[in-house]
């Protein structure tokens, strides 16, 4: 499978891109040591019952009965067979899930799966990526992006907005210090690493979003390098925000340049994720603010880890149940009572997390405990006190012939041992990700501050990766 994209490190030279991108989609399937690989591209996590119905006939029509969660909160089909593609095509098209064959590699949109759940923040970022999606189908320039170019809608609570984009939006407060709607605010626009950002009004961030895409094509041409990814320009046609708002200029979009961005929000306190108390006279708990929050990407506020697993409190009196798939694999059965829960409790949708979890919208107050803890002994983890909870990995041996080992299996007998960093240390950054991979290639890792463990010929190699550190400066730890 195609390597995950990834910050490049400080000081190493922009890859000379060959060739175009050979990120699998829905209609380009990728041959693995399994079978052929399938990635269906979510714009914002949103799914319908209908389209996770289809994605789960899929599975277990077409596939191996499994369905896998990406860190861009897109679903995988595995181990699916020769001649299928036009079955697969169908299926997914019949359910909406394929709005246009050209675009489908495209549609890279990650969005604050939290949005318009709790009592401090609307769907701002859901309606953008909505709007976003239909524009860039719509596009014939658009059809030029890498199946690696990223759009990153955050809500203005930081949960997504340090996760790699290579143009990200952030929904502003407004005077009042309270959140807008779809229909105003301000959002500020940002290309890559720049630090400096545009604030253009709510309304046109989808239109904006386009157009910044639209500049990193030219200036990738420019370039002569074939880049993929803003990240990737070399530095002297390196996208900046002021470039960017000559374009939103010819588009007529307004903007004002804002020269540090990277802080641009101060976020909504109050946001609440509770889970099961294992004394019931005390009553839920409420999560840790997100230990691996990007600084830059502004300060979270207390209780507001939009990746951990619990019950989301809502402005209306409804609840949303947050669970995690452990190590991002859900069999066909556990997606349907997903889906299930959805259809009958929930308000009919489903959002896919780039946490490789799945939030379930809607639910009565009375009905949440119940039905998480129904999840629960399907075997998701719903608890933040999990300890497969912050842990990931490649998909390893069978699945991938260029993995030295089966790294899920060594992670199992890790967890089951009670020391999911080998050496049986406790992880050398407490509460940041822990992530496995039987190669160089990292495939699927985390963003920000993680711990690295890496399967060499002599073992496995445990360092901490930061993104402002070069690789000379990361520590390592071989086992």
């Amino acid at each position: 499978m195609p390597p995950s994209p990834s910050i490049r490190p400080l000081g190493s030279a922009p890859p000379l891109r060959d060739r175009g991108d050979a990120c699998p989609g829905a209609l380009r399937l990728h041959a693995a040591a399994d079978g052929l690989l399938a990635r269906v591209r979510v714009p914002a996590g949103d799914l319908t019952v209908r389209q996770a119905t289809a994605l789960a006939d899929a599975a277990e029509q077409l596939g191996d009965g499994f369905l896998s969660l990406t860190s861009r909160g897109n679903v995988e089909l595995r181990g699916l067979s020769d001649g299928c593609d036009g079955r697969l095509a169908g299926l997914l098209g019949d359910a909406g899930l394929l709005p246009s064959a050209r675009h489908e590699r495209i549609r890279n949109i990650l969005a604050s799966p939290l949005a318009g759940l709790d009592r401090h923040t609307p769907a701002d970022v859901r309606w953008w990526a909505r709007r976003l999606d239909a524009l860039l189908c719509a596009s014939e320039s658009a059809t030029a992006l890498s199946g690696r170019f990223l759009f990153v809608l955050d809500d203005g609570r930081g949960d997504v907005a340090a996760l790699g984009g290579d143009v990200s939006l952030v929904a502003e407060r407004d005077g009042a210090g309270e959140r807008t709607d779809g229909d105003g605010g301000t959002a500020l626009l940002r290309v890559g690493d720049d630090p400096a950002a545009l604030r253009i009004a709510g309304p046109d961030a989808p239109r904006a979003a386009l157009a910044a895409a639209e500049a990193f094509l030219t200036a990738a041409e420019a370039s002569g390098t074939g880049a993929w990814r803003v990240r990737e320009l070399p530095q002297e046609h390196a996208l900046t925000a002021r470039d960017v708002a000559g374009a939103l200029r010819a588009a007529g979009i307004a903007a004002t340049h804002v020269p540090d961005g990277a802080r641009p929000f101060t976020a909504p306190a109050g946001l609440t994720t509770t889970h099961p108390n294992p004394d019931p006279a005390a009553g839920p708990t409420t999560t840790d603010p997100n230990p691996t929050a990007d600084p830059a990407a502004g300060s979270a506020p207390a209780g507001a880890d939009s990746s951990a697993p619990g019950v989301v409190e809502g402005a209306d009196g409804r609840h949303a149940l947050a669970v995690l798939a452990p190590l991002g694999r859900l069999s066909a059965a556990q997606w349907r009572l997903l889906t299930a829960t959805a259809a009958q409790h929930g308000s009919g949708e489903l959002r896919l997390t780039p946490w490789r979890g799945v939030v379930l919208p809607g639910l009565p107050a009375a009905a949440a405990a119940d039905r998480l803890a129904a999840l629960s002994a399907a075997g998701l983890i719903t608890d933040p006190s999990s300890p497969w909870h912050r842990l990931g990995a490649c998909t390893g041996r069978p699945g991938c012939a260029k993995s030295r080992t089966d790294v899920r299996a060594d992670l199992a007998q890790a967890v089951a041992a009670g020391a999911p960093v080998p050496g049986g240390s406790p992880a050398p950054v407490p509460g940041a990700p822990v992530y496995w991979s039987g190669c160089e290639r990292r495939c699927g890792h985390p963003h920000g501050t993680w711990v690295d463990v890496l399967a060499t010929a002599d073992g496995y190699q445990v360092s901490v990766v930061r993104p402002d550190a070069s690789p000379a400066t990361q520590e390592t730890r071989p086992q």
